[in-house]
């Protein structure tokens, strides 16, 4: 995995087949020429036509399940999603919560694969408690601020950074909720996290294939300062 800045651009299920490879593209033509990791998520169905088509990006699954090949009919086995291409894996996301068991697990797995892991946690508290299951990376965004528009307050994303730190110093920490613009993103990684993203803020942009490239370059800036790089 990565270790440096990075954005995560998240169509969910706003995008799929030629549309989600279309934005794939753009991004990972930024990618290869600012040189920052972008997560790009799309649905299952196209993680291969998207990998197979793209060098700098990181395709990343939207959930995967902890089983073991074999039995679990309709489950996402991880050693699938890596021979298909997926490179990172969101979990435990607003949308599609876990037990902290199941969340461990699945880290677990993912870990074994090789499959980066990108958790997402609804407050403070439950940040701490991902932290301790050693994802790679944690998403703390408050629920009630996704797509608003709002981020949360630059206390929080303050303390987000150093409360998962101290637990554990190698995670990522990122917040993400209402980011709608370059600022924004300029603004959390300058406050500690060392990356952020959207749904929404690119994808209602005027031109999201631009919003990628200005996000990019702000996270990059941002976080070259805090640094010292």
């Amino acid at each position: 995995m990565s270790t440096g800045p990075f954005l995560v651009v998240n169509p969910k299920n706003y995008l799929y087949g030629k549309e989600s490879l279309d934005l794939a593209l753009a991004s990972d033509q930024v990618a290869k020429d600012l040189g920052i990791t972008i997560y790009f998520t799309c649905p299952h169905c196209d993680i291969r036509l998207i990998k197979e088509n793209t060098k700098y990006i990181t395709v990343t699954a939207q959930n995967m399940d902890p089983l073991r090949p074999g039995r679990g009919e309709g489950k996402i086995l991880a050693e699938a999603l890596k021979e298909a291409g997926a490179g990172a894996v969101f979990l435990n996301h607003a949308e599609h919560p876990k037990t902290l068991t199941d969340l461990y697990n699945t880290i677990k797995r993912a870990k074994e694969v090789g499959i980066t892991s990108i958790a997402c946690a609804d407050s403070m508290d439950e940040a701490r408690a991902v932290a301790c299951l050693h994802p790679d990376i944690i998403i703390a965004e408050p629920t009630d601020l996704i797509g608003t528009g709002k981020t949360a307050p630059a206390s929080y994303t303050t303390d987000v950074a150093k409360a998962l730190h101290d637990i554990d110093p190698s995670v990522q920490p990122m917040t993400a909720s209402g980011v709608h613009s370059a600022e924004d993103c300029y603004r959390i990684v300058s406050l500690g996290c060392d990356g952020t993203g959207a749904t929404s803020g690119i994808l209602k942009a005027p031109d999201p294939k631009k919003e990628v490239r200005l996000w990019a370059e702000a996270i990059l800036k941002a976080y070259n300062e805090r640094t010292g790089k």
